[in-house]
């Protein structure tokens, strides 16, 4: 191969590499800024295909997908002063590309960094404004709320980055607290189950006393009426053996004199000491031939 043709090969060679480097691809998932010397000259890169001066322009590209911050546990006082661990995560994205180059130099793991210590002061700031009760539960989506509103703000204007969401994944108590709390709400559940056991029988007694008193009226009542039933019965059989005495007396004293003799010797085994000149034996002797 001659020097010329050696020489067109290595023009060509650099020529293609340069053409190479002049251009630049920006895909839908990231932003890019345009640097010159490592001035910005261009700030916000659309996605697709785009040319630059080679050795003199730099494109740093970030991942413009939504990133999510995992906090360690932290220590948190409320209003009145109780000590919560509280774990929590963040969502953000790259708003401003040139503000986040500016700020961390396009490094995630600074902005991870800043983001974090902003969101510990805001959690803070937020928990020491509730009780216990309005941490836990009462109001903990208006805090995370609150805290995602003033992280957002303090993001956009210092990092250039959007927060999206903030959650918080558990909030327990410190360990050197535990067993005391569960003791108190030990007790305090054993004190509600002593009033409510207390009320309970108070309650059954009551109930208990007045159906008492209401089977006593029952029964009461149910005797007079029987008393009431029975008088009257009496008095109509009363009636009755009178009338049919009435009609034929002699007739009546006979049909009340075989009942007895069917009732006293209804047994074979009976025996009956009697004088025989007895009134009982009045119709018997009649009978005799």
């Amino acid at each position: 191969m001659s020097n010329k043709s050696l020489v067109t090969l290595i023009v060509g060679v650099v020529l293609a590499l340069v053409a190479w480097s002049s251009f630049y691809i920006v895909s839908q998932t990231e932003r890019a800024v345009l640097l010159q010397f490592g001035r910005i000259v261009e700030t916000d890169v659309q996605p697709g295909l785009h040319m630059k001066i080679p050795y003199v322009n730099q494109v740093r590209k970030f991942d413009a997908r939504l990133l999510t911050l995992d906090t360690v546990n932290s220590r948190f006082l409320t209003l009145e002063k109780k000590a919560l661990m509280v774990d929590a995560y963040a969502k953000w994205r790259v708003l401003d590309a040139e503000r986040y180059y500016t700020a961390t130099s396009g490094v995630k793991q600074i902005a991870d960094e800043r983001l974090s210590r902003r969101l510990e002061a805001s959690l803070r700031d937020q928990f020491g404004k509730r009780t216990l009760h309005e941490s836990v539960s009462g109001e903990r989506d208006a805090l995370m709320a609150d805290v995602t509103a003033s992280l957002n703000r303090a993001a956009q204007r210092e990092l250039g980055i959007e927060v999206v969401d903030v959650r918080v994944k558990a909030i327990d108590l410190p360990k050197e607290v535990n067993r005391s709390v569960f003791d108190r709400m030990s007790s305090e559940r054993e004190r509600e189950a002593r009033e409510h056991r207390a009320k309970g029988k108070e309650l059954a007694e009551g109930i208990r006393a007045d159906a008492d008193r209401q089977q006593r009226v029952l029964l009461a009542e149910a005797y007079r009426q029987a008393e009431e039933l029975r008088g009257e019965g009496d008095a109509k059989a009363a009636a009755i053996y009178s009338k049919a005495y009435g009609q034929d007396q002699e007739f009546y004293a006979f049909y009340r004199s075989l009942n007895a003799y069917r009732e006293s010797f209804s047994d074979k085994r009976d025996v009956l000491v009697l004088d025989p000149s007895s009134d009982f034996f009045r119709y018997l002797e009649k009978a005799k031939p």
